[in-house]
């Protein structure tokens, strides 16, 4: 007997949109609730946000505002996406909310450790990316900048450029979630990814090139760890197809048995 959904009613579509517009309020009121409660640590936000850079300027150096609104405008955005990042476990909570009834409960078992890995892996991502690489790529552009010139940067261009690399590493460590799911649902086999490993390393530097700024230290800082993590992927497909080798142990062991006509 073939396994079902655990809710397998039909509902109208305009049950549907009401139930995703519901869990989308959700989404958005979380999110400035959040942000109602940081917007009065907004500047010390942009300081903690601001001290890899801060530590490799010359003494005497300070960042820079160069237009007027900035000094209040780069801090208000900057808490804005730190609210947004730190609602993530929710929003993912609430698209998993929406689709979970339409899925069968084996996947579910393992649509569940993904979705809790893809918001770890997020957070590790950023966390690489503040702790890691934002020390080097600064104290290599310290250590490069001309005699005669001062580096003092300004704070709404700073502000964009480590967006640019927390979003990127954010993305970047979703590699293994990806291939798993690339391999689960059938699209790729463990072997053929193997196969293609040497094309991947090069896409690696490729992305790596494209998501981050013009420079080659951040560059590497990326593709490297987008390589390792597919390696990662791999490594978790292999496992995930050997126990879909064996299609009982996907039974629900609470259905009840087929009855004969």
């Amino acid at each position: 007997m073939s396994e079902i959904p655990e809710h397998d009613q039909p509902m109208p579509l305009v049950s549907h949109l009401t139930e995703l517009r519901t869990r989308l309020l959700r989404c958005v009121a979380v999110i400035f609730l959040i942000f109602a409660g940081l917007f009065s640590f907004a500047q010390q936000i942009y300081t903690l946000v601001s001290a890899p850079l801060r530590e490799h300027l010359p003494a005497n150096a300070t960042m820079i505002a160069t237009d007027v609104a900035s000094p209040f405008l780069t801090p208000f955005k900057l808490t804005m996406i730190v609210s947004l990042f730190l609602a993530i476990p929710v929003i993912l909570h609430q698209i998993w909310g929406f689709i979970a009834p339409g899925l069968y409960r084996h996947e579910k078992r393992i649509a569940v450790p993904l979705l809790i890995s893809s918001i770890i892996l997020f957070y590790a991502g950023m966390a690489f990316a503040y702790f890691l690489v934002f020390p080097l790529i600064f104290g290599f552009f310290a250590s490069a900048t001309p005699d005669g010139v001062s580096m003092m940067t300004d704070i709404a261009s700073y502000l964009d450029f480590v967006m640019t690399l927390f979003f990127a590493f954010g993305v970047a460590f979703e590699i293994p979630v990806a291939v798993v799911l690339l391999v689960w649902i059938g699209v790729v086999d463990v072997k053929y990814l193997k196969k293609i490993r040497p094309y991947v390393i090069i896409g690696c530097f490729v992305v790596g090139m494209v998501l981050t700024p013009p420079d080659i230290f951040s560059q590497t800082l990326l593709a490297v760890p987008m390589w390792l993590l597919f390696e990662v992927g791999v490594l978790f497909g292999g496992l995930i197809r050997k126990r879909s080798a064996h299609p009982q142990a996907d039974e629900p062991d609470d259905q009840p048995p087929a009855t004969q006509p």
